[in-house]
C-alpha cells in the first residue's frame, strides 16, 4: 500500500498518481465520460479520519447497460453502491459554486450503481493495517464500472434528497437508502468536485456523467450474484456477475 511504503504521502500526491494513471489510459485509447465522488456520507468519513469527499475518473470502458452480465474475469473484489448520476448540458466550472449552479447547469439524472474494485487490499495482510483515503485515491477512488437505468429525472421536478433505492442482492435486501445521505443532498458533492477540478485547471463538461456518490454501505457481488436497486417511480437497475466456468 502507499499509505505504508510512503506514510508521509499527501492528498495530492495521491491524485497526481490518479493522473498519471489517467494519463496512461487515454494514451491506451480510452476516453473520459466522467467523474465519480466517493466517501460522501458521514458514516464513513469518520471511519476514515476525514472530513472531505474523494473522486475518480469515468472510461468508456467502464459504462454497462442495465441487466448487463459482468464477466468473472472483470474485476477482483467488486462492490456494489447505488447513487444518481447527473449528466451535464453545460460546462461547470469555478472556484465557488453552489448546489443550485449545479442543478442549473444539469440536464438530467438518472439512477445509477457504481461497481468499486480496487488492486489495494483492504488491509496490510503482515501488519493488519487498513487502507487509508491516499491508497485508494491513487486507484482511482476505487471506481471500476458504472450502470445506468433509464428512467431521466429532471432535477427542477422533484426534491432528490427523497430520491432512494432497495438494493438486494439474490432477492435478499442489503441496503436501502435516500439522496439525502450524500452530504445532505447529492448536488453538493459535484459542487465540491468542479471546485476541486479548477484548482488544477479543470471542469466538469457538457455531456459528462457524474456519479454523485453512494447512499448506501457497499454491497459484496460475489460470482453468480444478481444485485438489484429498486428506484420506486424511477424503476430498477441490475447487474449479474457471471460465474466462472
Amino acid at each position: 500500500m502507499i499509505s505504508l511504503l510512503h506514510p508521509q504521502a499527501t492528498l495530492d500526491d495521491a491524485y497526481a498518481i490518479q493522473r498519471e494513471w489517467v494519463r496512461v489510459k487515454q494514451a491506451g485509447g480510452r476516453q473520459i465520460i466522467g467523474w465519480k465522488i466517493g466517501l460522501t456520507s458521514k458514516a464513513m468519513q469518520y471511519a476514515l479520519g476525514i472530513d472531505t469527499p474523494d473522486s475518480g475518473v469515468l472510461f468508456d470502458d467502464m459504462l454497462f447497460e442495465d441487466g448487463a452480465t459482468i464477466p468473472p474475469d472483470r474485476f477482483i473484489q467488486p462492490r456494489i453502491e447505488a447513487e444518481l448520476a447527473f449528466v451535464f448540458r453545460e460546462n461547470i466550472e469555478g472556484a465557488s459554486l453552489s448546489m443550485h449552479d449545479v442543478l442549473a447547469a444539469t440536464d438530467y439524472v438518472v439512477p445509477a450503481l457504481e461497481i468499486l474494485d480496487t488492486r489495494v487490499k483492504r488491509k496490510d495482510p503482515e501488519s493488519g493495517i487498513p487502507r487509508t483515503i491516499i491508497d485508494t485515491v491513487s486507484d482511482n477512488a476505487a471506481n471500476a464500472g458504472i450502470v445506468l437505468g433509464n428512467t431521466r429525472i429532471r432535477p427542477d421536478d422533484v426534491d432528490l434528497r427523497w430520491v432512494g433505492a432497495i438494493v438486494s442482492r439474490n432477492a435478499v435486501v442489503e441496503e436501502t437508502g435516500l439522496g439525502a445521505g450524500v452530504l445532505s443532498h447529492p448536488a453538493r458533492g459535484i459542487a465540491w468536485l468542479a471546485m476541486r477540478l479548477h484548482q488544477y485547471g479543470g471542469r466538469i463538461e457538457a455531456g459528462q456523467i457524474i456519479l454523485s456518490g453512494s447512499f448506501i454501505r457497499p454491497v459484496e457481488a460475489r460470482q453468480g450474484d444478481t444485485i438489484m436497486a429498486d428506484y420506486g417511480r424511477y424503476g430498477t437497475i441490475s447487474c449479474f456477475f457471471e460465474r466462472n466456468a
